[in-house]
């Protein structure tokens, strides 16, 4: 679930949508009566007056502050059972209450009325629309989650929502635009536009807002020109802080080297493509961190000119780094430091992080209905630290760790799957943390082991960065992340689709290795990143659809990153696939022994 906008989204529900809303018209008693004699009335009563007790006592207990209660009960009702006007009470009191909570699950349940064949009030239709789309925005579903406000906004005309849309259009992948771009009214195709135009700012502020006036002025009557989202308007505070000059802290000698080359490479490559594409482009001085010291190496940067770092790589400077209590510039160091939180101002950190990956995958598993996981990760340091971000993210969504097995990748694999399962008992998922060559063993043991249909969930590990359907058939069924610039026809229908397509194109071109590809897309986005600080300093929240997936930053500057999902199809990573809608496993096994006539 993503948790980093459900405050405020509810927060901007409640104070602006639903005012009216705490107490339906017609629910208020002269005397009000106790919930408790309501609740117990209930227990003697027929289903339909049992139900109108039940809300009642709900209503009651929301208007006296008691909500965790209330919803509880309001949850649990036959609201079938209820009459009409009553049933739309119910969904509204619910609805707002699962906000309150930030509970999407209890929303949802109560926005099916919107299903339901009969006639709402048509304030009462748009709220639960509105809701419905917070919901599923709280749920990482940002396409539905825009259709749903983008009706209510149309029936409505209303400005209220503008943020809460602005939020979920700009998560969209470009596969999801193109999908809501082909059913767009005018409405939705004023919103794209609009989005189109913050895509493709590169950063450059000032032509950002100038762009955005000039849309204002076309667009006239939309209710983003009558009241553009907290986050543009919030960009003239930036006006006149375009990026002139980045210092690059990398290593030209020692251990690091060869990383920091191909980093370097996607940097220079994107820098280049900017220019030829008559972009802003910031000067760029590369500083040789391998033998100095911190000081030194901000002293020189500072010299130079430059207004924002990129660099270190090294993680033992930026643990050192994060120490700190202010940095002199406003600095994306390209590693994780090993401290709990970062606590220097100024300091943003951005990493291709598995521990990143391990958190995606537990909340994907959970809001696909999972609740009892195995899990195997290596047993190494590595191991140790990714099997502890999926435990506890797992858990945190409600979930279950039967076993948590700390394998020996040199044993054998059909010993450790027992293993594993005799330790775990009854469970609905494995979360699997692995190389190629390990992984593509366990889901054939599953199936010797007798559970074939076993879910298994894995991170970008297990993918070696190419389709190779002969020797990925035995991954069938199992479901992955992993950067979009690897899994293009996943992640975006096709290469063209990509982020920064130009700078892909050459750069998968001239490199072989995915693995060498992945640091020169690490570049690409640092590059990009780079440009930003002042906007991610300023707006909290800000997003960066990347090479390496879309990249927010933490509270404490960290920089997280969401990867689009796959799932591999013979033996191809693919789109995920889904029954009748809804996001669900297929048969693994039966999608094991499919190898289609396709393969080479």
């Amino acid at each position: 679930m993503n948790t980093s906008s459900r405050g405020l989204v509810a927060a901007a529900l409640l104070a602006l949508l639903v005012g009216g809303c705490a107490a339906p018209t017609g629910m208020m008693q002269p005397t009000e009566r106790s919930p408790e004699a309501l609740l117990a009335q209930a227990e003697q009563q027929a289903a339909e007056p049992a139900a109108d007790s039940r809300l009642e006592a709900a209503l009651i207990l929301a208007r006296r502050g008691e909500a965790a209660k209330a919803k509880e009960i309001a949850a649990g009702l036959d609201d079938t059972a209820l009459g009409a006007e009553r049933r739309q009470a119910w969904a509204l009191l619910l609805s707002r209450l699962g906000l309150e909570a930030e509970d999407p699950d209890s929303v949802l349940k109560a926005t099916a009325l919107l299903d339901v064949d009969m006639t709402l009030e048509p304030d009462a239709a748009n709220n639960l629309r509105y809701r419905r789309g917070l919901a599923l925005g709280m749920l990482g579903e940002p396409l539905d989650a825009a259709k749903a406000m983008l009706a209510a906004q149309a029936a409505s005309g209303s400005e209220v929502p503008n943020d809460a849309i602005w939020q979920q259009l700009t998560r969209l992948t470009a596969q999801e635009r193109i999908a809501l771009r082909d059913e767009a009214d005018a409405l939705t195709r004023g919103w794209l536009s609009l989005l189109e135009l913050q895509r493709q700012s590169g950063g450059d502020v000032d032509r950002l807002l100038d762009q955005i006036s000039n849309w204002r002025a076309e667009h006239h009557d939309h209710p983003a020109a009558r009241q553009p989202p907290a986050e543009l308007l919030a960009l003239r505070e930036l006006r006149g802080t375009r990026i002139d000059r980045i210092a690059i802290l990398l290593p030209e000698s020692g251990p690091l080297a060869s990383v920091a080359g191909r980093i370097r490479q996607g940097i220079e490559t994107r820098h280049a493509q900017a220019r030829r594409q008559g972009s802003a482009a910031p000067a760029l001085d590369f500083i040789d961190s391998s033998q100095r010291d911190l000081n030194t190496l901000y002293a020189e940067a500072t010299m130079r000119g430059a207004q924002v770092v990129i660099g270190p790589l090294s993680k033992r400077k930026v643990s050192e780094l994060e120490q700190r209590q202010r940095l002199p510039l406003p600095t994306l160091a390209l590693n994780y430091g090993t401290a709990t939180r970062n606590n220097a101002e100024n300091l943003f950190q951005y990493g291709l992080s598995a521990e990143d990956e391990a958190r995606q995958v537990a909340s994907r598993a959970a809001r696909d209905g999972h609740r009892r996981a195995a899990a195997m990760v290596p047993n190494n340091a590595w191991g140790r630290r990714v099997g502890t971000a999926y435990r506890e993210t797992f858990e945190d969504q409600g979930g279950d760790i039967g076993h948590l097995m700390h394998y020996d990748p040199k044993a054998l694999v059909n010993d450790s799957v027992k293993r594993l399962l005799d330790l775990s008992g009854q469970v609905d998922m494995l979360f699997l943390l692995g190389l190629p060559s390990y992984a593509r063993q366990v889901p054939p043991t599953l199936d010797y082991q007798k559970v074939p249909d076993l879910p298994v969930y894995t991170t970008s590990q297990a993918y070696e960065g190419r389709p190779q359907p002969r020797v990925d058939h035995d991954l069938n069924g199992v479901r992955f992340v992993e950067i979009p610039w690897l899994i293009p026809d996943a992640a975006v229908g096709g290469a063209e689709a990509l982020p920064y397509y130009e700078s892909y194109r050459r750069l998968s071109a001239e490199i072989d290795d995915p693995a060498l590809l992945k640091l020169s897309a690490m570049g690409v986005d640092a590059y990009e990143l780079g440009l930003r600080l002042p906007q991610f300093q300023a707006i909290h929240g800000s997003e960066l659809f990347g090479a390496t997936g879309t990249l927010r930053a933490a509270s404490d500057g960290r920089i997280q990153r969401q990867l689009p999902w796959a799932e591999f199809i013979d033996g191809r990573p693919q789109p995920p696939l889904r029954a009748e809608g809804e996001r669900v496993l297929g048969s693994t096994a039966a999608s094991r022994e499919r190898q289609g006539d396709d393969q080479p």
